[in-house]
């Protein structure tokens, strides 16, 4: 077989070509310290290193998703701290006005505290983050959530919404808690409308002690009536009477006797709510227990909730322009006592929103170690499948290069050689 001149050079240049790119493929792995430069080196373990790369891509994204919902549950522990600390000064305010030796001096100092801690706590409850975001707006985070109307009242106009950031594959966190549900919907223990019908002894604001005993007992009914009576024995005694909606004829339902003390204030439960009748009672007089819900006079309507802020208000408003006449403070003695009541089922609902963001606190440390330990396992798996072994490929170096050198040295030697060389 004839070889030309032509075909020997291509042959010797084309594999010093192959082993001079030889050289400087080992030498760029040597100089990056990976094995698989292109594709090609290794294409199944090239598709693995995307898919470790794309995993590894998400995983940044949820640790900034969680450092954001971590901040932001923070800042909302921190605030509720602060509301929590509030209300237990007005509640010890609420305490120290029921002192019936405090004048209206005093009670008028308590008022101003009082103005100030409610002005705190309006502060706190439009309390933004860093973003600018409100923090009990729902998913209206971009309007003041609490507004103050003309007349002293609050009005929330937020919505109910929760807003929730992926921190895993499958794992969602709520990072804010509308203001609805927080300071908003708090239990109101004065829910019902009393009324004297007849005689000259007072009842007082009614509350809800029970509120189970109340759905079941009291609900059914669209008020009671209290009617005092005389026993056998001269001593008085009381019955109470249900009113369904539709009849106004009254249904016994339970009997008991008044005794008689010194301070002519006589406590009487029925069915979760408790109310008290003060002063001369007598025979024949008769007071009713209605249903809030029902009440057809805006005036005296009652709820079953009560913003926090109104019960702020509702007590603040009752030191500041409360007398010191016996109504007067038979008056003051019934706002008091629902108001303590209604400012711990508030700081209540505070405590068990605090627990909730401890609990999704909780979730959000142990998601970062979860995605810690995968983050190292993905380092792990990518440095096998891509790290350059040194060794192997220092031999390999050594060896490329000396196949190059004789190449080169061969290719010398062969492009000299000539048929005239054979004619000398």
């Amino acid at each position: 077989m004839r070889i030309s001149t032509i075909q020997a050079f291509n042959n010797g240049v084309q594999g010093m070509q192959n082993n001079y790119s030889n050289v400087t493929r080992t030498q760029e792995q040597i100089s990056s310290g990976k094995r698989i430069m292109t594709p090609a080196d290794d294409p199944v373990g090239s598709v693995r290193l995307l898919q470790l790369d794309q995993q590894a891509g998400k995983l940044e994204q949820y640790k900034g998703n969680l450092t954001a919902a971590n901040n932001s549950l923070m800042l909302e522990e921190a605030t509720l701290g602060s509301v929590n600390n509030i209300l237990q000064r007005i509640r010890e305010i609420a305490l120290e006005a029921g002192n019936g030796a405090l004048d209206k001096g005093g009670r008028e100092a308590l008022a101003q505290e009082l103005a100030g801690r409610e002005e705190e706590l309006f502060g706190l409850m439009n309390s933004k983050n860093a973003r600018g975001e409100y923090l009990f707006g729902g998913y209206m985070s971009e309007n003041q959530p609490f507004v103050r109307e003309a007349n002293g009242s609050y009005k929330y106009e937020g919505d109910e919404g929760q807003r929730f950031i992926d921190i895993a594959g499958s794992t969602s966190i709520a990072i804010n808690d509308n203001g609805k549900d927080l300071f908003v919907d708090v239990l109101n223990v004065d829910k019902v409308v009393t009324d004297t019908v007849s005689g000259e002894a007072r009842i007082s604001i009614g509350t809800v002690e029970d509120k189970n005993a109340y759905d079941t007992k009291f609900y059914p009914h669209k008020n009671v009536s209290i009617e005092i009576g005389q026993a056998a024995d001269g001593s008085l005694e009381y019955e109470i009477f249900g009113h369904d909606p539709v009849s106004a004829d009254g249904e016994p339902l339970e009997k008991g006797t008044i005794n008689e003390n010194a301070e002519q204030s006589y406590q009487i439960r029925f069915a979760g709510v408790v109310v008290n009748l003060d002063g001369e009672l007598a025979d024949g007089d008769e007071f009713t227990i209605t249903r809030g819900d029902v009440s057809s006079e805006p005036e005296s309507e009652k709820t079953e909730k009560r913003s926090l802020l109104e019960s702020v208000r509702m007590l603040r408003e009752e030191l500041e322009t409360g007398g010191d006449k016996a109504e007067d403070k038979l008056q003051r003695r019934d706002v008091l006592s629902f108001s303590l009541q209604n400012i711990d089922n508030a700081m209540n609902k505070v405590l068990g929103v605090q627990t909730s963001i401890g609990a999704r606190m909780n979730v959000i440390e142990s998601t970062q170690n979860e995605h810690a330990e995968v983050e190292l396992i993905n380092t792990t798996v990518k440095s096998g499948i891509e790290d350059l072994d040194y060794a192997e490929a220092l031999s390999r170096l050594s060896l490329e290069s000396v196949v190059l050198q004789a190449a080169q040295q061969s290719f010398v030697k062969i492009s000299g050689m000539s048929l005239f060389n054979l004619l000398r």
